[in-house]
């Protein structure tokens, strides 16, 4: 992430350019801009979530907390996200967009570029750890820069398991000794910018998902058969 960057999510002008098709919640393409300095992001309005039985209104909250806990584990896995309460349709995320092919995605990934393999476990482990209720095939993404992302962690950190993914090839393979040590530390202490975004209980649970890994040392496996998303991309 660059100052650039920063500066412009959290302090440049937002203008809404349309809606994001085919996303459960109103999702918007944005452009930012602070003075000549231009981007493009996506901006998630509280006020365009559905209402949902098992998640507080405020998923905005839970985009941010992803990024950070990707940021604090050094993984940088998830875009450059932040809290924007000045945008055109109030208070939500703001998030980098990724110039991509979107003909990619986790499956064509898999399939076709095994050199990505190592960057797919990693973010599968990450689910774990977030416990992401939503890892669609198209939410992983291959930027123009080769480098991998994970898109859309409004449903995640739920207190009760609710892991649902696409990303099961890699169940059951041993986590390397560096990404274990990377983890190691939420099980004492989730860094205070995470937790505040969190409530009690998400915070425990989390800690425990992080022990859970490092008792077992495998990346998760799906003995039910049915912890996917829907639709899959």
């Amino acid at each position: 992430m660059s100052g650039r960057e920063l500066t412009l999510l959290a302090e440049g002008r937002v203008e809404l350019l349309g809606r994001i098709p085919r996303s459960s919640n109103e999702t918007f393409l944005a452009q930012v801009s602070c003075g000549d300095d231009e981007a493009y992001a996506v901006y998630k309005p509280e006020a365009g979530e559905r209402p949902l039985s098992d998640f507080e209104p405020g998923l905005f909250r839970r985009e941010r907390a992803a990024y950070l806990l990707s940021e604090s584990l050094g993984w940088g896995i998830v875009p450059l996200t932040v809290i924007r309460d000045d945008a055109p349709l109030g208070i939500g995320s703001l998030q980098r967009f990724i110039e991509c092919d979107f003909q990619e995605h986790y499956f064509t990934l898999y399939a076709d570029a095994p050199e990505t393999h190592p960057e797919l476990a990693r973010i599968a482990l990450f689910d774990y750890v977030a416990n992401n209720t939503d890892r669609k095939s198209g939410h992983v993404l291959r930027g123009d820069d080769g480098r991998v992302w994970g898109i859309d962690h409004g449903l995640c950190f739920s207190a009760a398991y609710k892991l649902r993914t696409v990303i099961w090839d890699f169940a059951g393979e041993p986590i390397s000794d560096a990404l274990l040590e990377d983890i190691a530390p939420l099980a004492e202490d989730v860094p205070p910018e995470v937790a505040e975004l969190l409530d009690e209980e998400e915070v425990t649970a989390l800690q425990h998902r992080v022990l859970h890994l490092l008792h077992l040392g495998v990346l998760p496996v799906d003995r039910t058969g049915m912890r996917y998303p829907w639709p899959l991309v």
